[in-house]
């Protein structure tokens, strides 16, 4: 479990994150919702100790992320921001391996090199595994740092916005990905998404912040209605029956 506890982080007079009091539960996929500047990538980013708190206490499955030492927190929480700048002659192969350096510390082992090929081949990359970053499509070079972080083998994964820059198509099948992790694997997800219908189709929990504070939480049956919704985004949406479950419309 993920816990926050009276997190603050302040900014400014009049910008700040929370006070925060949060508990993520173990398992599945729990996506952070709400408009843009709301708080959602911060919150992620302080949770994955990328971001200093000012207040409070961030847990994760019983360590302190303040405290712990990142060799240990490497092996328990994994994160991967929206803003990946890794050099572009780096091959898939070679940027999923970086997953494994909390291990390896850079000198890969053949246990190394078999988890390596698991996840490439867990995301559909076989036959890209040699290709340079730059040689790949915006949906392939997402995946592949997908795979990067899922090769950390941590228990614990956050995902700031994976499907940013993303077309609809190449949003399915990445959340399709996300999914199997998270079930097949055993994989608890935390992810940042823009799109209420993705979390609604593919989350197993949502939290919704606005305005640096946790505005609600709950199951996506819980969260898909009219008035939670219209109150969250400042705008009139309308909840409707889908194929696939509950759709939000905005007027």
């Amino acid at each position: 479990m993920i816990s926050l506890t009276s997190v603050r982080k302040q900014y400014s007079n009049d910008v700040a994150i929370g006070p925060v009091d949060l508990e993520i539960p173990a398992g599945g996929i729990t996506a952070f919702v709400g408009p843009n500047g709301a708080g959602k990538s911060t919150l992620l980013t302080m949770v994955g100790r990328l971001l200093g708190i000012d207040e409070g206490q961030i847990k994760v499955a019983n360590y302190d992320v303040s405290t712990t030492a990142s060799k240990d927190l490497a092996k328990v929480l994994s994160i991967l921001r929206q803003e990946n700048h890794f050099v572009t002659k780096l091959t898939v192969r070679q940027l999923v391996g970086f997953g494994r350096f909390p291990y390896s510390k850079g000198r890969l082992t053949a246990e190394d090199e078999k988890i390596i090929s698991k996840y490439i081949d867990f995301l559909n990359l076989t036959e890209l595994e040699d290709r340079y970053l730059d040689q790949l499509s915006g949906g392939q070079r997402q995946r592949a740092y997908v795979a990067m972080v899922l090769s950390q083998e941590t228990d614990y994964v956050l995902l700031d916005e994976p499907l940013n820059n993303l077309d609809i198509a190449h949003s399915v099948e990445m959340m399709k990905h996300l999914e199997h992790a998270a079930r097949d694997l055993g994989r608890t997800i935390i992810v940042v998404l823009h799109d209420i219908n993705f979390a609604a189709r593919y989350a197993d929990y949502i939290v919704a912040v606005k305005s640096g504070k946790i505005a609600t939480q709950g199951t996506p049956e819980e969260i898909m209605d009219d008035e939670v919704l219209s109150e969250i985004f400042n705008t009139p949406i309308e909840v409707i029956e889908g194929p696939y479950g509950k759709i939000a419309c905005y007027h």
